[in-house]
């Protein structure tokens, strides 16, 4: 019976600490996710909005997401009719007994 018990805490134990990761890291990734959505619908409709307007468009989106995205994370690049946009950033969480560094890279471009 004893060992019956071990593994049902054992059992609880890891469900609990999955529970506690996705309380803290699911939140960034789906904020991450329409960031990204964002940044590929802009760069389908950019057209020739200077590239200044679009910097600015991606912080202000990103700070509505609570993002640490600055202006030196955003590179935008012009090829003949084509925009292609990538942002990087860093996310720091701070989970119980551990900090991770979560390295995000959305980018999108058009033709």
């Amino acid at each position: 019976m004893t060992g019956k018990r071990i593994r049902v805490a054992a059992a609880l134990l890891i469900v609990a600490v999955l529970v506690v990761l996705a309380i803290h890291l699911v939140p960034v990734y789906l904020r991450n996710h329409e960031l990204q959505a964002y940044v590929s619908d802009m760069t389908r409709t950019a057209g020739e909005a200077p590239d200044v307007v679009l910097r600015q468009r991606i912080l202000d989106k990103a700070a509505s997401l609570e993002l640490p995205v600055t202006d030196s994370g955003i590179q935008i690049r012009r090829q003949e009719d084509a925009v292609k946009v990538d942002v990087r950033y860093v996310v720091r969480v701070d989970l119980p007994l551990y900090t991770v560094d979560l390295h995000f890279y959305p980018g999108a471009g058009s033709r």
